[in-house]
């Protein structure tokens, strides 16, 4: 288990981590989320003693990582992919590790063929691609076999094929009980890989729960209805004291709609339904809504959308579904 407590880190004037406390567990994949900028890196290198914290402090398994003998065989972690000698090769870069942690030399082949690159062992990593110096990267962490894994952005450069591996090994190291913290900017692949979350903004700590949680609380839900007849589903809706909002296709969506309940009420009033479909929010979504004032490199302003109309207050809101 990572513990922070009180974490903070200071450049001149710059604040990178603003008074940072949570855990990260035993058992679960930790998804570690914010925007650029936002001090996920700086949090890192802390944990591994790599940059020290103005105040506060961090603690493995109760430990300093100063304080940690063999800190390899309790932490494994891949920060940067290209950080390896560009003249080894990456037996030799593995082998090195190996030696000087005393990890059996075995291991070396163990993991290089885990990761996928024993047919490139040979190679000098001065010659691999992202790809490649990803999983060597992947392959160091998990040399001594350790209890904790902390992964910065592990997906970057990999194919569908590896995206897939290192997703479904980060579970597989999860599920052993091992503690899994890894940092990502894909959203997509976060939402299936991580169990719990935590979400940092202009270093501060904005969220700290399940995957399922967060979403919900920082995005809405809603059913979709698709009928022939409109005039009916408004009218049983507004009798019922719900509101729905125009969608596309001549669809309505009913924020924090039952699915059962606008079925039977459909079904009471004799409306033919071609769609009734919950509509899922997305982690992406979410951690949008989550992050709004916290994005410190913003991008320019871009056309949004017009926000769809809502009807159920009476007659005046009513629209036929289509956009004007």
């Amino acid at each position: 288990m990572i513990e922070l407590h009180h974490l903070t880190k200071r450049y001149g004037d710059k604040l990178a981590v603003d008074d940072l406390s949570f855990r990260i567990p035993e058992g679960v994949v930790t998804g570690f989320l914010g925007p650029n900028g936002a001090g996920k890196s700086t949090t890192m290198r802390m944990i591994l003693d790599l940059d020290h914290p103005t105040s506060g402090e961090v603690t493995i398994g109760g430990k300093h990582y100063a304080e940690i003998q063999d800190p390899l065989r309790r932490i494994g972690a891949l920060l940067e992919a290209k950080a390896v000698h560009p003249g080894r090769t990456a037996y030799d870069h593995l082998l090195w590790l190996a030696q000087s942690n005393r990890v059996p030399r075995a291991r070396v082949d163990e993991v290089l063929d885990l990761v996928g690159l024993t047919a490139v062992a040979k190679k000098r990593a001065r010659g691999f691609s992202l790809g490649m110096g990803q999983r060597l990267g992947i392959a160091s962490a998990l040399l001594a076999d350790p209890q904790t894994l902390m992964f910065d952005e592990p997906v970057n450069g990999l194919d569908p094929e590896g995206i897939l591996w290192i997703r479904n090994l980060m579970k597989r190291l999860a599920s052993e009980g091992r503690t899994v913290f890894v940092s990502s900017h894909l959203m997509s692949e976060m939402a299936l890989t991580a169990d719990h979350l935590v979400v940092i903004g202009r270093g501060r700590l904005l969220a700290d729960l399940p995957m399922a949680e967060f979403i919900k609380r920082n995005s809405r839900s809603a059913v979709r209805l698709r009928t022939p007849h409109q005039e009916q589903l408004l009218n049983a809706l507004h009798g019922a004291g719900l509101t729905a909002e125009a969608g596309p296709d001549g669809a309505w969506e009913v924020v924090d709609g039952d699915p059962v309940v606008l079925g039977e009420l459909a079904a009471a009033h004799g409306v033919t339904l071609h769609e009734l479909s919950p509509q899922q929010a997305s982690l992406e979504e979410a951690f949008m809504q989550m992050t709004a004032e916290s994005v410190e490199y913003r991008t320019g302003s871009t056309d949004e959308p017009a926000p769809a109309p809502a009807w159920g207050a009476g007659w005046d809101n009513r629209r036929t579904g289509k956009e004007n």
